[in-house]
């Protein structure tokens, strides 16, 4: 298991070194038993038979095999709701590096191991607050907090190599942007990561109506910071250090979205990221993912200089794109990595 490991960390370098594509989001669902305020999935979710199937996925894993290795974020709405994930995430092991992102609702110790037995590489558990009424109530739904902090417990236990492929993923916003610290202590406390994206207000369908907001320059001033502080935060540093730029409306380096990043949504879609959802350029259904990036890579110019989000995703392939900087190679090698 650690020599298979080893071989997709060592592909996926050679990739970076290469300049090919190597980050890929997978909405596999839109369901979801949540009901965040942030989140414009849930509301648009499609009916189970027009998902795509396993078959698909495996197609998908073999095209994308063809692109390069790649990280795939298998993401949702709540992609767990899914009784076949475990058959998806193993399409994707084969070849690539899956990560998921779940909300922790219907973890329990058998899914928990399975979803390892599969092939996962990393997983992470939205929690946004410190405060459990707080977290709950932006999840509209009771306990959720509880069984979050529960179903971390559970995948550190039955994760190869425990706390190191389990993490908190955290959303900074204003409304918790005072709870990070306190956050980072807790998922410290039980030995394992933290992650964070920046909220997006400016995507597709995100933020034009909601109670959410970015949080302040000065919240974000203090994030670096953070990140010295706290060891087990397992993400890119120029990440917090740029992401207070980001929030005084400051220019961005290039994106890469489309050209080493993209995004297939839960019926086949494939567009430059998931913040420009509705910029479609084909489905999987009907073309190869290799005419697909084609057709993403013509449009990358007009992408470069896109000012609309923050988020994770762009702050991975900001780290690792076009070669990667050497801080993202060091921060990868070291904080980062799961072997």
């Amino acid at each position: 298991m650690k020599l298979a490991v080893m071989r997709k960390d060592l592909s996926f370098a050679l990739g970076l070194l290469r300049r090919r594509p190597f980050q890929v989001l997978v909405q596999v669902t839109n369901r979801c038993n949540m009901r965040c305020s942030f989140c414009d999935f849930w509301p648009n979710a499609a009916p189970k038979k027009e998902e795509l199937t396993v078959a698909d996925y495996r197609r998908i894993a073999a095209e994308l095999h063809q692109l390069g290795c790649f990280l795939v974020s298998i993401e949702g709405g709540e992609p767990l709701i899914r009784q076949d994930l475990e058959e998806i995430i193993a399409a994707f092991a084969e070849h690539h590096v899956p990560a998921l992102f779940t909300n922790g609702w219907y973890v329990d110790q058998k899914r928990a191991r399975s979803l390892f037995d599969a092939g996962l590489q990393h997983a992470s558990v939205s929690i946004d607050y410190a405060d459990e009424s707080l977290h709950d109530a932006k999840r509209g739904l009771e306990k959720t907090s509880e069984k979050a902090w529960a179903a971390l417990d559970l995948l550190k236990a039955a994760a190869p190599r425990g706390g190191l492929q389990v993490h908190v993923m955290t959303v900074l916003m204003q409304s918790n942007e005072r709870q990070i610290e306190r956050l980072l202590q807790q998922s410290q406390a039980r030995g394992i990561g933290h992650q964070f994206t920046l909220l997006s207000v400016d995507g597709y369908r995100r933020g034009k109506e909601g109670p959410d907001r970015l949080p302040s320059p000065e919240a974000a001033a203090e994030w670096p910071a953070l990140f010295e502080r706290y060891p087990h935060v397992r993400f890119f540093s120029d990440y917090f250090k740029t992401a207070g730029a980001f929030l005084r409306g400051e220019a961005m380096p290039s994106c890469r979205a489309g050209l080493q990043s993209f995004n297939i949504d839960h019926v086949g879609n494939v567009a430059p990221c998931i913040e420009r959802i509705d910029e479609i350029v084909g489905n999987v259904k009907q073309s190869s993912l290799s005419q697909l990036h084609q057709q993403l890579s013509a449009r990358h110019p007009e992408l470069a200089n896109c000012q609309q989000c923050f988020t994770a995703c762009r702050g991975f392939n900001q780290a690792l794109g076009d070669g990667g900087s050497l801080r993202g190679w060091l921060d990868l090698g070291s904080r980062m990595r799961s072997s």
